[in-house]
């Protein structure tokens, strides 16, 4: 077979007829620029990238794709952890960050009807002004869209009242893996039958792409309070998530930060976070004012009967503002203190956070490496990072090894693999330790529903059979079975 021959050659050249020349990137240098997401360890150069600039565009690439049997992904900013945007080395990638209108806002109904490339904060920083905001607040909110966050069903610090993104998601116009168009969910607030949408959001590119996003918007609270508290080590800072939840409270927010953590944060943006502190709690309750007043007062004095010997209330917008700022830039901020690291995702139940963090520590140590804590203590949904540097012989390994053993730690303490991050390409090899092999066939038939071929964000979410002798690791590539067409894609 020549060249020209190839699939992907006829997709190109099809493309190219009906797309502006400069939304068709097949030079290899430009291609380059888009081989990995945040997870930037795993790196695949696409074969083609299109920049999709509206659902026709979306829909002639899929519907071209699936004419030659030529796998596709659709990627947003491009900021998940997962590898959930990894291109595929023979297929197109979707580009779609240039597709960022903001077509309606009702704050009568309270929603808004979004492209796939708006970024998260736009939505609410359209919406504030008129009382509303789009509560799930990933991180990275200031540049991550909102086609990734219905893609991974991400979540946030402010998830813990409010719910992850699939609780903020009424319909949404999906380009289907045969190029068919249709639209998922509805507005009504109980439409019979299976619910469709709620398979579709969180299921990573695998059942097609969203081109349009209805969202439900959040009335802005009467009264927010902020507050830091300080603590000698993460038991004590635990024990008072545990006692806060325990007393019926469920802040807007509470998140942890360990010393290396800390550490890093103060490295990176100054935040002035108590001297000497093991951990910090970032805690945040909204609400009726008075309700507010009553919780404020009652999660301070959960925190100080566990052991905090600092707590600073923010007395405006302006000192909130810096308390989150040491938090929001925790993960970037880890680049100051190592040159190399991995951001872990998994969930425990919240009880356990005291053990399983002692745990990690040890876990670490045994493998020569450190593990930096900053996570959503509130819901146990943990982002350890394991620091390491690629320069030294062996860490590279030792950290992913870290890495998994901390996954199964989560799962040996009845949690996930994942809390909002997604699986993605890192995560698969997992999930036969938490899913059985009928549950997997069941998830496939799901997906098979959709994607019977199996070209909408291959190599993601489910495990591929590993050759003998093959160790877990790096790949850079399709999976050797499957290149060989040895292996079932479903």
């Amino acid at each position: 077979m020549t060249h020209t021959d190839a699939p992907i050659a006829a997709v190109t050249a099809q493309l190219r007829s009906v797309l502006a020349s400069d939304r068709v990137i097949d030079d290899p240098t430009q291609l380059a620029t888009y081989d990995c997401d945040g997870l930037l360890h795993y790196r695949v150069t696409p074969a083609l990238v299109v920049l999709a600039r509206d659902a026709r565009d979306v829909q002639l690439t899929v519907r071209t794709c699936a004419e030659h049997g030529v796998p596709f992904v659709a990627r947003g900013s491009g900021t998940g952890l997962s590898g959930g945007a990894l291109p595929h080395a023979d297929g197109v990638l979707i580009v779609m960050s240039g597709f960022r209108e903001i077509t309606s806002v009702s704050a009568r109904d309270q929603r808004a009807v979004v492209d796939p490339g708006v970024i998260n904060l736009n939505v609410s920083a359209r919406t504030r002004p008129e009382g509303y905001y789009f509560a799930p607040d990933p991180s990275s909110q200031q540049v991550c869209s909102i086609g990734g966050n219905v893609a991974e069903n991400s979540g946030g610090a402010h998830c813990l009242k409010y719910g992850f993104t699939t609780t903020h998601v009424l319909a949404a116009d999906v380009v289907l893996p045969d190029g068919e168009r249709t639209q998922l969910g509805t507005v009504a607030p109980d439409a019979p039958g299976y619910d469709v949408l709620g398979a579709f959001v969180g299921s990573e590119g695998t059942l097609g792409i969203a081109t349009q996003v209805t969202v439900r918007l959040t009335r802005t609270p009467a009264a927010v309070e902020t507050f830091l508290a300080g603590f000698s080590d993460t038991d004590s800072a635990g024990a008072a998530v545990s006692a806060i939840i325990g007393a019926g409270i469920v802040p807007a927010a509470i998140e942890m930060m360990d010393a290396l953590a800390i550490e890093a944060a103060e490295a990176a943006v100054a935040c002035n976070y108590p001297a000497g502190a093991g951990a910090v709690l970032v805690v945040e309750l909204d609400g009726p004012s008075h309700e507010v007043a009553v919780e404020l007062a009652a999660a301070e004095q959960h925190c100080r009967d566990a052991g905090a010997f600092e707590i600073r209330i923010a007395a405006d917008d302006e000192e909130r503002q810096s308390i989150w700022r040491g938090r929001k830039s925790a993960f970037a901020a880890v680049g100051r203190i190592s040159p190399d690291y991995i951001v872990q995702d998994g969930v425990i139940p919240r009880t356990a956070l005291p053990e399983v963090l002692r745990s990690m520590t040890a876990l670490a140590k045994e493998r020569g490496v450190r593990v930096a804590n900053v996570f959503h203590a509130g819901d146990g949904n943990l982002h350890p990072l394991v620091l390491f540097d690629e320069r030294v012989p062996g860490q590279a390994d030792a950290a992913e090894e870290t890495s998994g053993a901390i996954l199964d730690l989560c799962l040996a303490h009845g949690g996930s693999i994942t809390g909002e991050h997604g699986v993605g390409a890192d995560k698969a090899k997992h999930m036969p330790k938490m899913f059985s092999a009928q549950d997997l066939d069941t998830m496939q038939r799901v997906r098979c529903a959709f994607d019977p071929t199996g070209i909408s964000n291959p190599g993601k979410v489910f495990p591929t059979p590993r050759l003998c002798g093959e160790v877990p690791g790096k790949r850079s590539a399709a999976h050797p079975v499957q290149a060989a067409g040895l292996g079932e894609v479903f």
